[in-house]
């Protein structure tokens, strides 16, 4: 369970397109085996610390004389952002992707404040 400790909560939300492959031939269309997508997001503002992210898809175009095989996850979370990962392998084959993704946490607030002692 992530606790989250102060104030203010922060909720950050967002539709990222992954790809479109079926357009211009890219690999996720016309390719077979191991392949991954990495696309970054960034947030509105910086978390306090690093938040809760899930991701989830919101469209899927997929050939339908292939195998449906995919894993989508978000990786490198920081209190600034993430990282949409896609992964599909064998002969599976999409010609397009969409996420849709929420990120909770620890915000700052209008009170919170920070001195920098540095010279």
């Amino acid at each position: 369970m992530k606790k989250i400790y102060g104030s203010v909560t922060g909720v950050d939300q967002g539709v990222a397109t992954l790809f479109s492959d079926f357009e211009d031939g890219g690999v996720m269309w016309t390719s077979s085996g191991d392949r991954q997508v990495s696309v970054p997001v960034t947030f509105a503002e910086p978390f306090k610390d690093i938040p809760a992210v899930t991701v989830s898809l919101e469209l899927l175009d997929m050939h339908n004389g292939a195998n449906n095989r995919y894993v989508i996850s978000a990786q490198g979370v920081r209190p600034d952002g993430f990282d949409i990962v896609f992964r599909t392998w064998g002969d599976t084959r999409i010609a397009r992707a969409r996420a849709g993704w929420m990120a909770i946490g620890a915000a700052r607030g209008d009170e919170d404040w920070d001195v920098d002692y540095g010279s």
